[in-house]
């Protein structure tokens, strides 16, 4: 395993729509790995491929964060099918540090996805894992939380955000 450098705000990567995973591999089984190691260790609660500028639609979840006793777990493909309730909560992201904000999300959704041994799998979640596979699906489809706020709340940040991803580009320019 090995720790994964997670790209923030201003990074192509987290724009763009990442590819379907057509095979499961021994290489798709080690980025997972990888990215739940990089995950733990950024204390973050889920991560998302485009996170770590890989264009494949694969997502982990620190479950242990959400539920106790529970290891972290990992979606391929996922889709959400429907949709239910609205519920405003705080939310923040590995790839924009330092920033939290309120987004309105369903509180309840039907997804859809395949394991490491390409297993499909339909579930209902609600409460905080549905709103965290809402918030990695999104990067997965090149949507960042803040394109959930309002556009006022986006030009008070805009500073902010700015600055990280000015940030980002010096890190990235660094060999």
């Amino acid at each position: 395993m090995a720790l994964r450098y997670i790209v923030k705000y201003g990074h192509p990567a987290l724009r763009m729509k990442a590819r379907q995973i057509e095979t499961i591999s021994a290489s798709i089984r080690e980025l997972a790995e990888d990215m739940i190691e990089t995950m733990e260790v950024a204390e973050g609660i889920g991560l998302a491929a485009p996170q770590i500028a890989e264009s494949k639609t694969l997502l982990v979840i620190n479950a242990g964060l959400i539920e106790e006793d529970v290891p972290a777990k990992v979606y391929i493909n996922p889709v959400i099918l429907a949709e239910a309730g609205s519920i405003s909560m705080e939310e923040g992201c590995l790839s924009i540090p330092d920033i939290r904000e309120d987004v309105i999300r369903p509180e309840m959704i039907k997804i859809k996805y395949l394991d490491l041994e390409g297993g499909q799998h339909e579930e209902e979640c609600n409460g905080m894992l549905a709103r965290v596979l809402q918030h990695e699906v999104d990067h997965l489809n090149g949507l960042l939380f803040v394109d959930r706020i309002s556009q006022i709340k986006r030009k008070l940040l805009s500073k902010k955000l700015k600055a990280i991803a000015t940030q980002s580009k010096e890190e990235t320019a660094q060999p």
